[in-house]
């Protein structure tokens, strides 16, 4: 079985940030800056924890950072749904116009002509408002037939709820940059591409020569 023959599976699931977008380095200056008004070693220690969890919410990061990086006595100083509200707010605007700008993964138009009979779906841990919008600007929205999705809810909980519902069907195929995409395309027993040329992962050559996992630069390489 030839995983990087596309033409095969009846769904493609792309990540959106380092696949798609080359926004990895976006989301990690915003979240650095959104947590600098509790220092730069605070701020340093939430970014170490991004980087070692790509593809989790922003949500679920900010909550850890408040409750195991934040110490105590500065935590106590405002109630802690203020504080996540702020850095949410804060997150987002920097987010924003960074997605707006950054690159667009090349190839994207000759792979879906590729790929004419197959679903297209973004499964990602991005914002899933905040996706839509941004892919809407960009005139990507219409490639991804299958629909645009993303935090609060999980890539498990996304990948589990639209194979039940019929709109992944198998065999699919997950394209993504990040251990989490692997673990959750895994569970959902999705093929899986590790795409190596925006990813953060900084072990990237063991871990998928460990777990035999077929790695390409990005997207262009399929085509």
């Amino acid at each position: 079985m030839n995983i990087r023959d596309v033409t095969r599976y009846k769904t493609l699931v792309f990540d959106c940030d380092g696949v798609i977008l080359n926004s990895n380095q976006v989301k990690t200056d915003a979240f650095y800056n959104a947590a600098l008004p509790y220092g730069e070693v605070l701020a340093e220690q939430l970014v170490d924890y991004h980087v070692n969890h790509g593809g989790i919410s922003r949500y679920t990061k900010l909550e850890y950072f408040l409750k195991n990086i934040v110490p105590k006595d500065i935590l106590a100083k405002e109630s802690f749904e203020s504080q996540l509200k702020a850095l949410l707010t804060t997150y987002a605007q920097l987010v924003h116009q960074g997605l707006l700008e950054c690159e667009v993964a090349s190839g994207l138009e000759e792979l879906r002509k590729l790929t004419p009979n197959t679903k297209w779906l973004i499964v990602s841990g991005g914002d899933q408002a905040e996706l839509n919008e941004i892919f809407l600007k960009r005139k990507l929205s219409y490639l991804f037939d299958g629909g645009i999705y993303g935090s609060p809810d999980t890539k498990d909980e996304i990948l589990s709820r639209e194979i039940k519902n019929g709109n992944i069907t198998l065999p699919a195929l997950f394209l993504g940059d990040s251990k989490y995409d692997y673990e959750a395309a895994s569970k959902a027993n999705l093929d899986f591409i590790f795409l190596s040329g925006w990813s953060e992962v900084a072990d990237w050559k063991e871990w998928c020569m460990n777990n035999h996992i077929l790695q390409l630069l990005n997207l262009a390489e399929l085509i």
